[in-house]
């Protein structure tokens, strides 16, 4: 086996090069454990596997939140480049979905393990969480309008990441609204739809923009095969959203004026659900068509890969969380299905990423090329 690193573009490549990239780690690798945790049949040792891969996110979100402030403070001379890329700037929101993914597994294994206070952390940090979401969902977006270049051709989905980060957030709400009091639980829900509908409102957007790019220039380059998978992320996202605060709205409103609207949003909430479930299963197969497309070119592995994994976990999530409201065991099977197919991906790609890491390849910042290369040309018309 060859040494580690070995492949390295530079002494203390793995902080200047970091880039917000890395989280889509964490959302893959959170979302399988969540999706595990969620089979309906709880075969021996699966609770444990899917608490085993939550630690991991954990400590993997740590790490490279570490990572991402080191650059911060290290190589200040890299963040207007970043903020600049047309691409990597995009993965600013995966911060805020990995840590909305352990939210949701501190609610499941932290509380068993170490009891109901859990709760009020799982509270603050889901507000943070929030602000992190919004605040990204706003600033990439200003940057996209005053200081990128960007072109209809060369539009792909991952303009979407930024974007659906607050719904994202919005779908963890109701998963811990029921375990807070019913003033903090309506704070909570409030904000959830709110921020529900500013995400899948600028989704949808983005998702007809994406519809267009495709009919007029076909399908991106290799490098781009994973971002055929993350119009699904918004979709299902947004079901799961809608399935989860619609179920907690009438406890948490209970004996206020809101109790008719709360029971009303419970009920809008599957039939939106189901409509929104059965966008997302149109996006499932055009995007495994797709797939099948970009393999038989050989795509060549990056960290963008990852963007296979989270979508499909939450899609999986929602046909989950359908069943549990239906009480359809077609939803069961589905889900199944998906979780399977989760597993195989993942395994490839974390298989690949590990091989990556050792070798030292996949920390090269595409906002960071050498002089005359054409990130950096681009970014020098950007500034000036």
């Amino acid at each position: 086996m060859p040494r580690p690193f070995s492949r390295l573009p530079e002494p203390l490549a793995f902080i200047r090069h970091f880039t917000p990239s890395w989280f889509a780690v964490t959302m893959g690798t959170g979302v399988l454990a969540l999706v595990i945790a969620h089979l309906p049949w709880p075969l021996p040792g699966l609770p444990m596997l899917a608490e085993g891969l939550w630690f991991v996110a954990v400590g993997l979100f740590a790490l490279f939140s570490l990572l991402f402030l080191l650059r911060l403070a290290l190589f200040r001379e890299t963040i207007w480049p970043m903020l600049l890329h047309p691409v990597q700037s995009m993965f600013l929101g995966a911060i805020p979905m990995g840590l909305a993914v352990l939210i949701k597994g501190l609610l499941l294994f932290g509380v068993p393990r170490w009891g109901e206070g859990i709760y009020a952390l799982a509270h603050a940090l889901w507000w943070l969480d929030a602000a992190l979401a919004l605040l990204g969902a706003l600033f990439v977006p200003y940057l996209m309008f005053t200081r990128q270049h960007h072109a209809l051709e060369k539009l792909t989905a991952v303009w979407l990441l930024p974007i659906v980060a607050p719904e994202v957030a919005a779908s963890t709400a109701g998963a811990l609204a029921p375990h807070l009091a019913a003033e903090a639980a309506q704070q909570l829900l409030v904000a959830g739809f709110v921020l529900w509908g500013l995400s899948l409102s600028l989704a949808f957007s983005l998702i007809t923009l994406v519809l267009l790019r495709l009919a007029l220039h076909k399908l991106p380059d290799t490098d781009f095969a994973a971002t055929s998978w993350l119009p699904l992320g918004p979709l299902a996202t947004g079901c799961l959203g809608l399935l989860s605060m619609g179920q907690a709205a009438p406890l948490a409103f209970a004996g206020t004026p809101l109790v008719s609207a709360a029971e009303l949003a419970r009920d809008l909430g599957l039939i939106g659900g189901l409509a929104l479930w059965g966008a997302g299963l149109w996006w499932l197969v055009i995007a495994t068509l797709f797939t099948r497309h970009y393999i038989r070119d050989n795509m060549p592995f990056n960290l963008g890969w990852w963007g296979f994994t989270f979508p499909l976990g939450v899609f999986a999530l929602a046909t989950f969380e359908l069943q549990a409201v239906t009480g359809l065991s077609l939803f069961t099977f589905i889900g199944l299905l998906l979780a399977v197919q989760l597993a195989a991906v993942w395994t490839l790609v974390f298989s690949r990423t590990l091989a990556g890491v050792w070798h030292g390849e996949l920390f090269q910042a595409p906002c960071l090329g050498g002089p005359g290369s054409p990130a950096v040309s681009v970014l020098s018309e950007q500034a000036g």
